[in-house]
Formats: C-alpha cells, sequence, structure tokens
C-alpha cells in the first residue's frame, strides 16, 4: 500500500483554502430532504408515549379505544411488540437498555416508552397517543443529585501520583473550592426521526445519524439480523452533539415496519428528547490546587460527580482535562457517579472536558488572584513537557502560542488585574481568559475511490456530515490527494453499504475518513500512473487504515486553544452581557478554513450559553422535567451573541496523512470559565454554580455588601 505523507500544497491546493459548503445551496433552498421529510409510498407515522411516572410498573394498556380511532393501525407496547436482542457489546459498549423498547413492564425514569401508536397519518397517531391511557402501579422515586449522597461509586481507576495532602500542607497558596454544572440539553435543531421499511428481505432504514454504520450493526444486533441485510442512510443531518446515535425511534420504526409490513416513520417531539435521546449530566466538582509562592504547582487534585440512570451506566468525566494540562508535585483525580431515577445521560460536545474546564479553569483564576501573578503567566508557569499523568510526549502542545497570540489580539497586556475598577455607567466592565483542550483521536475507517471513464473521481465513505461541513472537507482531501480540481470529485457519504467508518464524534470524524480517503486516493493516483490511465470501465480502489491508524506510537494528542471574553453585568439587575470573545486554537491542520471557523465560534457561542443560560430542572415531586421544551430550556439566543473572533496557530500533527486533529469540540472548552472568570474581574465576586443566572448576581452582590 502507498505510504501517504503530509500534505502540504498538492497540485490542486484544495486543502487550506476556503470552500463554501458542497449542499449548501440546497440546504438554504430547502431541496435538501431531512429524514423526516423524505417520502415514501404507504408511509405509516408513529408517534411514542412515555411514561408520566418516574418509578413503578406498568398495570395496563387500555388499547382497544384507541384502536377504533380513525386511521389507527396498530399499538405496541410491552404485551405484543417483537422481542429483541440486548445482550450485545456495540461500537461504544453495551446499549442502553431504553432502545430495547417495549420489552417488560419495569419503568425507571420518567420519559421511559411505554407505547408506540401508529396511524395513517402523524396528526392521527398524535391524538390516538394522547388518548392512550396507561395505568401504573407507582413506587417511591429518588432523582436528587448533591455531593456526598449515598450509593456514589467510582467505575473507572483514579490517577493518583505524590503525597497529596503533604504538599497542600506545604504550599504557600491554596484553594479547595467546590463547581457545579446543571443538567444540559443537545437541542439540535432537526428533530430526531427515522423511517424503516423492508424491501426485498432487507430492512432499510433512513435516518439522521452520527454513524450510518453504527446504527445499522445496533440494528443487526437487535433484531438478530444478518449485518448485510440491514442499510442504514443519513445524507442530511440537522445537528447532532452526542445525542443522535442508536435511540428507541429507530427501534420503534423498525418494529412497527415488521409488524405492519410497510414503511414506517417515527419522529420525536421536542419534549421527547428531553428523555430519549441523552443529556449532559450535572457535576459537582472539588477542585484543590496548591502552589508556591512564585505559582508553581505543588498539589493538583480534582474530583468530579456526574448521575447515570439506575439502567445504564454513564460517566461524564469532567475530571480528565487536568490530567493533560497542567503538572504537579501531587497530582489526583476521579470521576464518580450515583445512580438515580433518570434517563441515562449521554455525550454531548466536549464530553468531560466542558464542564471540567470549567472547574479547572476557574480554580486556576482563583489561584492567581492568591499569587499575585496573571493568569495566563500561571499556566505558563506550569506548562508541562509530557503528559502529566501518562509522562508520555506530546504529539505537539502549542498552547502557550495559542495565549500569545490572543492575548495581543485581545489587547490583554493593558487589563488592569484588579476587579470591580472598570465602569461605565451602571455596567461593571470585567475580562476573563481560560485554557482549552480536547483529545485528538483517530479510529479506522474504509473508503474507496473510482476513477470514472469520463474522468471524474467518486468518492464513497459511510461519514456522517452533522452540520460540521465533513462532506465538503472530505472533498478537499481528496482532490489534493488525486491532485484534481475539487470539481472532479463526487463525494458520497451517510450509507451504512459503503462499509465501516467511524461516527461523527470525539473531534474524530474528519481525521479518521480523511485518513482513509487520502490513503485510497494516494493508492489509486499510483495505480493510474503505472496503468497508463482509466480504463473505460472505470477504476476502484478500497482502503483500510485498521493496521496504520494500530501502529501509531502512543503520544498525548490534543488540540488546544486560549479563551477570553470581555462582560459586562448590571448589578442593580444582575443581568450579564458578553461583549466580545476572542478564541484561539492548535487543532492540527485547518483543512476548511471556512467551516472550521464556523465550527469553532459555535463552540464558543455554547459555552456563551453554558455560563448565563441553559439549565434543565427536575420536579422533585414528579421526577420530571419542568419546562422540556425550547421556551423552558434557554440557551443563547441571536441577541445574546457578541462579536465572536476564532482563529489558529500553525499546528499540524506530524502522524496523521493530512495533519488534522479536530475542531468540532475544542471551541466549548474553557469558554463558560473565561466568561465565569470575567464576571470576576467586573464585579470582584466568584461565580462557581452555572449558570451565572441573574439572581446569582444579585445574591452575589447583596451577600458581598454585606460582607463589607
Amino acid at each position: 500500500m502507498t505510504t501517504v505523507t503530509t500534505a502540504t500544497t498538492g497540485a490542486a491546493g484544495a486543502v487550506g483554502a476556503a470552500r463554501t459548503r458542497l449542499e449548501g445551496r440546497d440546504k438554504v433552498t430547502g431541496a435538501a430532504r431531512y429524514a423526516g421529510e423524505v417520502p415514501f409510498a404507504e408511509l405509516a407515522h408513529g408517534w411514542l408515549v412515555l411514561s408520566t411516572i418516574a418509578r413503578g410498573r406498568i398495570r395496563s394498556v387500555e388499547t382497544a379505544p384507541v384502536l377504533e380511532m380513525p386511521g389507527v393501525l396498530t399499538v405496541l407496547h410491552h404485551g405484543n411488540a417483537p422481542r429483541v436482542d440486548g445482550d450485545y457489546t456495540g461500537l461504544l459498549g453495551r446499549p442502553d437498555p431504553v432502545t430495547q423498547v417495549f420489552q417488560h413492564d419495569r419503568v425507571p425514569y420518567a420519559g421511559w416508552p411505554v407505547a408506540l401508536v401508529v396511524a395513517e397519518t402523524s396528526e392521527q397517531a398524535r391524538e390516538a397517543a394522547d388518548a392512550l391511557v396507561v395505568e401504573y402501579d407507582e413506587e417511591p422515586h429518588d432523582v436528587a443529585f448533591a455531593a456526598g449522597r449515598p450509593g456514589t461509586y467510582t467505575p473507572d481507576p483514579e490517577t493518583d501520583k505524590g503525597d497529596l495532602e503533604a504538599e497542600l500542607a506545604a504550599s504557600a497558596a491554596v484553594v479547595d473550592e467546590e463547581y457545579t454544572t446543571p443538567e444540559e440539553h443537545h437541542s439540535a435543531m432537526e428533530p430526531h426521526a427515522a423511517m424503516a421499511r423492508w424491501d426485498s428481505g432487507r430492512l432499510e432504514v433512513v435516518d439522521s445519524n452520527q454513524g450510518s454504520g453504527w446504527v445499522s450493526d445496533e440494528l443487526a444486533k437487535l433484531f438478530s439480523l444478518d449485518p448485510g441485510s440491514v442499510r442504514v442512510r443519513s445524507e442530511h443531518v440537522g445537528g447532532a452533539f452526542g445525542a443522535k446515535g442508536i435511540r428507541p425511534h429507530q427501534v420503534c420504526a423498525v418494529m412497527a415496519a415488521t409488524v405492519l409490513h410497510r414503511p414506517v416513520r417515527v419522529v420525536l417531539t421536542r419534549r421527547q428528547t428531553f428523555s430519549l435521546v441523552g443529556y449532559r449530566s450535572p457535576t459537582a466538582q472539588r477542585v484543590r490546587l496548591g502552589a508556591d509562592a512564585d505559582g508553581r504547582l505543588r498539589a493538583l487534585d480534582h474530583q468530579a460527580l456526574s448521575v447515570t440512570s439506575t439502567v445504564h451506566e454513564f460517566l461524564e468525566r469532567s475530571a480528565d482535562p487536568g490530567r493533560v494540562m497542567y503538572d504537579a508535585d501531587a497530582h489526583h483525580t476521579a470521576n464518580r457517579v450515583v445512580r438515580i431515577d433518570v434517563p441515562t445521560p449521554t455525550f454531548m460536545r466536549a464530553p468531560g472536558e466542558a464542564p471540567g474546564s470549567f472547574a479547572l479553569e476557574s480554580a486556576l483564576d482563583e489561584l492567581a488572584e492568591k499569587c499575585g501573578i496573571d493568569p495566563i503567566a500561571l499556566r505558563a508557569r506550569n506548562e508541562p513537557a509530557a503528559g502529566p499523568v501518562s509522562g508520555l510526549p506530546f504529539s505537539s502542545r502549542n498552547l502557550l502560542a495559542c495565549f500569545e497570540k490572543g492575548a495581543a489580539r485581545f489587547g490583554w497586556a493593558q487589563r488592569d488585574p484588579r476587579p470591580g475598577i472598570r465602569r461605565e455607567g451602571r455596567w461593571l466592565l470585567g475580562t476573563g481568559t481560560a485554557a482549552a483542550t480536547f483529545p485528538s483521536g483517530v479510529a479506522p475507517s474504509t473508503a474507496s475511490v473510482t476513477a470514472e471513464a469520463d474522468g471524474d473521481f467518486t468518492v464513497r465513505i459511510a461519514a456522517a456530515d452533522v452540520g460540521t461541513g465533513a462532506r465538503t472537507a472530505l472533498t478537499l482531501i481528496a482532490a489534493d490527494a488525486l491532485e484534481v480540481a475539487p470539481e472532479r470529485i463526487r463525494m458520497k457519504i451517510a450509507d451504512s453499504d459503503f462499509g465501516p467508518a467511524w461516527v461523527a464524534g470525539g473531534s474524530m470524524g474528519t481525521r479518521s475518513w480523511g485518513w482513509a480517503v487520502a490513503t485510497a486516493a494516494a493508492d489509486l493516483r499510483e495505480q493510474l500512473a503505472l496503468g497508463g490511465g482509466i480504463p473505460p470501465q472505470g477504476i476502484t480502489v478500497r482502503s483500510d487504515t485498521a493496521e496504520a491508524v494500530q501502529a501509531l506510537a502512543q503520544k498525548e494528542r490534543h488540540s488546544f486553544g486560549a479563551q477570553f471574553a470581555e462582560v459586562a453585568v448590571d448589578v442593580t439587575s444582575g443581568e450579564v452581557r458578553v461583549r466580545r470573545m476572542l478564541g484561539v486554537f492548535a487543532a492540527g491542520r485547518i483543512v476548511n478554513p471556512l467551516t472550521a471557523r464556523s465550527q469553532l465560534i459555535g463552540g464558543m457561542i455554547w459555552g456563551l450559553s453554558m455560563a448565563l443560560h441553559e439549565e434543565a430542572v427536575r420536579d422533585q415531586a414528579s421526577g420530571g422535567h419542568v419546562g422540556a421544551d425550547l421556551a423552558g430550556y434557554h440557551f443563547a439566543a441571536n441577541a445574546d451573541v457578541p462579536p465572536i473572533e476564532a482563529d489558529w496557530v500553525d499546528d499540524p500533527d506530524p502522524d496523521d496523512p493530512v495533519g488534522i486533529k479536530g475542531v468540532g469540540e475544542v471551541g466549548i472548552v474553557g469558554a463558560a470559565a473565561a466568561i465565569a472568570n470575567a464576571v470576576w474581574h467586573a464585579t470582584g465576586v466568584r461565580h462557581r454554580n452555572l449558570p451565572i443566572r441573574p439572581d446569582r448576581i444579585l445574591q452575589a452582590g447583596t451577600a458581598a455588601h454585606g460582607a463589607g
């Protein structure tokens, strides 16, 4: 196989040049059809019914009156649904039991699927679902989350080096604080939707997901089917952020299509997504830092607690960032979890790093204040030469270059470090900064590249473009590897028939797919050069990067960044306005500056939203959400978003054929901490609990005034 070297310019020079999305026009004109819009003959519509209790058993499902309603075709529930097999290990481990719908009468949390009503139209299905009576035997539930509660356990090994207590005792400056983040939800613009049908003995699913091959494999295992008998397509996806893997609606669509022998589509409502597709767990984190008078860290202790359901374990790894970011003589991190009667959390943009960076980077800012050291200088003083816990070398680490470039552009040198000094009328002004990091991984993938008789090239890969611009980025990578113009590339993605490929997740998608595409394209180019051209029937080359990925040397591989924010705080109303943000990132070679900048800015906006707005609240009495919709769950609107700039430093990964690291998640990391640190600089009051709501600003101001 041809060895692919790191691309620099190439004959086409496509990588590194700003390009609009290939499908952009189709999306803004409505020509691009999403999973809930693709027409099918004889399509029936399913509507899920969810539990109204938080714990107990289903006593009865009164289907008879509903089956007599206009258009109703069937009602599936635990008494009549097809059986599935959940005893398997998939791509990301054991499946969440919520995907094994209607298999028993137990209800482990509010919003658990209890029935599916299928009708000729979605309106008929919804009316019938609303009319369905389900009786329960209710049991006491527990949805309370707090640090130190019984039942807490540590599923993964803690990291530990040095004598933590001794180093804390010997430190000239110590920070010992607790930080909390609330439950947060993905809120993708496009709802979850899936259509299933049987065609000549083969199951076909048109879905909105983060990996067609992933969903195909899970459905095959659940329904005990041959993998080749399942095809999943997902041409366009309107946002995912970790929530669009294998979920109950896909399984329900397959069940209904199997029973009715006709296509069935199931679309989730916004309210249903709050219990069926996962979320970011709330966290309670304790950070202890000890340092010499000059700011050199002697001790770093980060302990994080999150929740999971009683039926499946998911761990929000909020303590992980400290294992990479800063060294200390004594270093301890632990991720703990507690089971309560709530749905299972899942991956959500920058899982672990997003909430973990808020706690760690806020604590670093507090330590800088105690030491009388500039926050950037403190971070530079504790820059590690190798992984603080692993001891492995970094593939590259350009964090300080990000801070240097960002500080110059933001005007950090002119900042008065004293809090509460700057004022414009009723507004107090402040600036803050924080570091960002996210792992840069790669997973085996396959791709095929065909040289067509007309001189163009067709690339096929089961990649997923969830709004990131991956389709366009892969086209640019293929063009450079083939040394042709991007216009000669036909990019086909999101079809499980194209073979195994990694999912759109973990900031690994474009890197994993790009490696496979570049390898196949380079092999094809070599074959064409040796063979003297394209034969009339065309020629196809297929790649599999499993061996190359396995051969990678062990290193700490991460993207890094420096976040800056300026805020204005009205202490009379509690309003916080972010006036400007700047992020500078070291995120590998940037394939398409236009879409990469969009990804980074989108992450920073989400960090702003995390800092000031987002908070899902559970009613302790019912166990369900209060305001489970986009009216009750607040996030940043256009009016909340200030001018935001995102830039980067040169940082190609020398071990990647294209030099990619990943930009999908690092943009959100550290953004909330930078804003919280800016609020402290404006007011002199620390806010350790997100979101920083107006009432919390007012309460903190009152407390500070009383203490004064």
